[in-house]
């Protein structure tokens, strides 16, 4: 293990004695769940005590079962007295990527998203953007503190790795395929395995009729609008469901939540460039972007009524197409008798 890293995780345990009280705090998927159990790891019996907090509501089936087969006790925000805690830990996250993080004043930063811009006076600031996922990040820790991650930890830091890199054929650097390497002598793959297979829940059965019901086919591209979705999650979890079928090189799934309307678009990454087309598309209308094969967008309602109707599914449906191609007067609605 590098001296880098040995300095590193000196440096950090120079920030904590045995009379703090240390809050985490987290958006919650994957690699960030995976990554506050390592921090808490490092941590034992060097503090009073160590809480796991997340910002975000958890519904996705895989980050429910990983919290459960993991035994991880995770306390939302809003539910901590955070003037109990007198340090504060960000992870996977910095703090202005939420509000929700904007309130503390951080002991510790350390993360995988490219370094913000805003200038913050934090005692202990690790930001390697160029790695695949936090989870590598803090495996190094725990090889430079020589903790033996438990099968538990080891199964949550490999899972986020696999997910964050998705199997790697994201972005990833040795480093990232190096602690995999190590972690995957440590952890429990059938518990890992069991975690990546709990993707789907009974009341997505109803989105998954309508999307096999009512789709539309393009030119090697199919679109489905489900209209009004509780859960955004869905939208992935469909537009994956498509990518498995021969011939179909794009798949865009959308719903309206909230006041959005959500994209999420899978490709074969043999063409376009999905993120770039959602940014060049749907940007000047909320958030979009992402990767060369997968890309989301989040687009205001009020921001497309001068675009389309959106509460009629058919015009929404027909205004979504043609943001991919010119050739919508092609498409052909396939709908269940």
């Amino acid at each position: 293990m590098s001296s880098t890293n040995t300095e590193k995780i000196n440096r950090f345990y120079d920030l904590f004695t045995g009379s703090d009280h240390v809050l985490i705090i987290i958006n919650a998927d994957p690699d960030s769940i995976a990554s506050a159990m390592a921090v808490k790891r490092i941590l034992w019996r060097r503090v009073t005590n160590v809480t796991i907090s997340n910002i975000n509501s958890i519904t996705r089936p895989d980050n429910m079962a990983m919290i459960r087969l993991l035994d991880v006790t995770l306390i939302h925000l809003s539910k901590v007295k955070t003037h109990h805690y007198n340090k504060f830990v960000i992870i996977d996250s910095q703090p202005d990527h939420h509000d929700a993080f904007s309130d503390f004043e951080y002991t510790a930063i350390i993360d995988h998203h490219e370094n913000s811009s805003i200038n913050l006076n934090v005692p202990f600031r690790d930001i390697r953007p160029e790695y695949g996922a936090t989870a590598s990040i803090m495996t190094e820790y725990l090889r430079a503190a020589k903790i033996k991650p438990s099968p538990k930890l080891a199964t949550g830091l490999f899972y986020a790795i696999k997910t964050d890199t998705a199997n790697f054929e994201r972005k990833a650097i040795n480093e990232d395929m190096q602690a995999f390497q190590f972690l995957f002598k440590h952890a429990n793959i059938h518990l890992a395995r069991k975690i990546e297979q709990v993707d789907l829940r009974l009341d997505f059965l109803e989105d998954f009729k309508k999307a096999i019901n009512d789709h539309v086919v393009s030119r090697n591209k199919i679109f489905v609008h489900l209209g009004s979705i509780k859960n955004t999650d869905i939208c992935v979890l469909i537009a994956d469901f498509y990518m498995r079928f021969n011939l179909i090189t794009w798949s865009v799934v959308s719903g309206i939540y909230e006041d959005k309307l959500v994209i999420v678009v899978r490709n074969d990454g043999t063409l376009k460039d999905a993120g770039e087309l959602m940014s060049q598309k749907f940007g000047k209308f909320g958030s979009a972007g992402g990767h060369r094969s997968m890309a989301r967008a989040e687009a205001k309602i009020e921001l497309l009524r001068d675009q389309t109707d959106v509460n009629d599914i058919n015009q929404l449906t027909t205004w979504i197409i043609s943001q991919f191609e010119n050739t919508s007067k092609h498409a052909k609605k396939t709908k269940k008798k």
